[in-house]
């Protein structure tokens, strides 16, 4: 629709629109956080204000406007621009990107896709979200075996790993554990998954933001992930990278208008690559407000952002006992776990200092996610905060 080529072109020349911003900067941008020490990235980054403005504005523009223009083609040319807007931000190609609302959404858009038969293998680590844990639990009632490999300290045993998937039909881990923050070889692991015929599907909800990402580096099957967490974006704005030649053998169970070609034809003929995982109608508000945060991310520029992640989180690690540290010494990522006796009490009384961590179900202890956006007086605030748990 002509009254909307603004809005389509706008989204896609955003990256170069926004001005260089520094960490401090986008931290002084983001309402939510105020004098609060916040280090719980890992779960929920908040949002600077453009970015809610953006969804905002978004949902007023195709609402306030519906009657006099047509508001699918409104959508439907904003779920395109956020298509190439994300793609361009992951490594990937815009027809390989499905607009989703959350890794969940996205791994389990991938679980329903294949024909699975009784005795097939689903492999996953014990490091697994319940994103990478629930939708294989629900494929063992029509006769999935679900492997499960063991690992230690947040690392994956190559030999094990290659053993396990030998006869797999699908394989899941995270790029960036939840649980003690480091990064596994993801090329490595899908190397060894693809000489073993299975599919590979990769969560990556802690990796856009924190660094630069190339999934098609990565060479998988498809990569879940969301810009809730480290870019600072709304709820419900996923996105499931697939890969092409992969995307042909998938055929998803949940199916509408946006996933095949012709919704009246006789025959389901679903569209090429990933945009077969998107079903119907839905606002493309969230979505616009991650363009915004994108942007954001990368105006402070995302080797920046890792550089000071990796600054702050020595400075994080420098005051803690080597015994009590569980995430590896040397930077990998900025989710930080720490052991303390009683983690639901420390993350109680940290709490009542306005300081701001989680405690894990596995290993029984509290992580720190330290963001760009944090600060030094944050961090020693942390430091000396936890010195009454050694």
């Amino acid at each position: 629709m002509a009254e909307h080529d603004g809005d389509a072109a706008a989204l896609r020349e955003a990256p170069a629109s926004r001005d260089a911003l520094t960490a401090r900067e986008l931290r002084a941008d983001v309402p939510a956080l105020g004098e609060a020490a916040y280090f719980n990235f890992g779960a929920h980054g908040p949002s600077p204000e453009y970015v809610v403005e953006a969804a905002g504005e978004f949902i007023a523009d195709h609402e306030y406007g519906s009657a006099a223009t047509d508001p699918y083609g409104h959508a439907f040319e904003t779920y395109e621009s956020v298509r190439e807007r994300i793609a361009a931000f992951v490594g990937a190609e815009p027809a390989e990107i499905a607009l989703t609302e959350s890794t969940t959404d996205g791994i389990n858009r991938i679980a329903g896709a294949i024909d699975w038969e009784p005795g097939d293998v689903v492999v996953r680590t014990d490091l697994e979200h319940p994103a990478g844990v629930l939708p294989w639990k629900r494929l063992e009632r029509e006769g999935v075996e679900v492997r499960v490999l063991e690992t230690e300290d947040g690392r994956v045993d190559r030999e094990a790993y290659a053993g396990a998937v030998a006869d797999a039909r699908l394989v899941c881990f995270s790029a960036i554990t939840w649980t003690h923050g480091t990064r596994l070889p993801v090329a490595d692991l899908v190397s060894v998954a693809n000489e073993a015929g299975a599919f590979t599907l990769v969560d990556a909800v802690q990796s856009p933001g924190q660094g630069p990402l190339d999934v098609s580096a990565w060479g998988a099957d498809a990569v879940a992930a969301a810009g809730h967490k480290w870019v600072l974006g709304p709820w419900g704005a996923g996105f499931l990278y697939v890969d092409r030649d992969a995307a042909a053998g998938l055929a998803p169970r949940t199916v509408g208008y946006r996933s095949v070609d012709d919704p009246s034809a006789d025959e389901i003929r679903y569209k090429e690559g990933a945009k077969r995982f998107e079903v119907g109608s839905t606002t493309a508000a969230a979505h616009v407000g991650l363009v915004e945060a994108l942007d954001a991310i990368d105006a402070v520029g995302l080797d920046a952002i890792e550089s000071r992640i990796e600054t702050l989180t020595d400075r994080f690690k420098d005051g803690v006992p080597e015994d009590r540290l569980l995430s590896p010494r040397a930077f990998e990522s900025g989710l930080v776990t720490v052991d303390v006796d009683d983690p639901d009490a420390t993350v109680e009384r940290l709490a009542e200092r306005d300081i701001v961590v989680r405690s894990l179900p596995h290993p029984d202890a509290v992580r720190a996610s330290i963001h760009a956006v944090s600060t030094e007086s944050e961090v020693d605030r942390l430091v000396d905060a936890l010195a009454a748990e050694w």
